[in-house]
């Protein structure tokens, strides 16, 4: 069974027993969240789509820790003008990892 879900703006395809990072959350390491924006459940030829969401569906997930990407470098210059701009970025992240699907 899988499940398509939506958090931080992004849409996400999740499978029972999967770890992924998402755009971190303000929920203390170890505890149990149930996301409840799912936009499609499947399982083979049997599909549910929501809308925009699906009734009645979660996808039950544990918060296995909080970090941060690796960096990345935003550099801007202007041609002909002497002028540039560097700055770095390192985006925070959630890792969970989904338990249960349930529709």
């Amino acid at each position: 069974m899988y499940a398509i879900i939506e958090t931080g703006g992004k849409q996400i395809r999740v499978e029972e027993g999967l770890e992924l990072n998402i755009q971190k959350m303000d929920v203390e390491t170890g505890t149990k969240v149930d996301l409840d924006k799912i936009l499609l459940i499947g399982q083979g030829e049997d599909i549910k789509i929501g809308a925009p969401y699906v009734d009645g569906a979660k996808v039950a997930c544990t918060i296995l820790e909080h970090g941060r990407d690796k960096k990345i470098i935003v550099f801007k210059k202007r041609r002909r003008k002497d002028s540039q701009t560097k700055q770095g970025h390192r985006q925070d992240f959630t890792r969970i990892k989904i338990d249960a699907i349930q529709a």
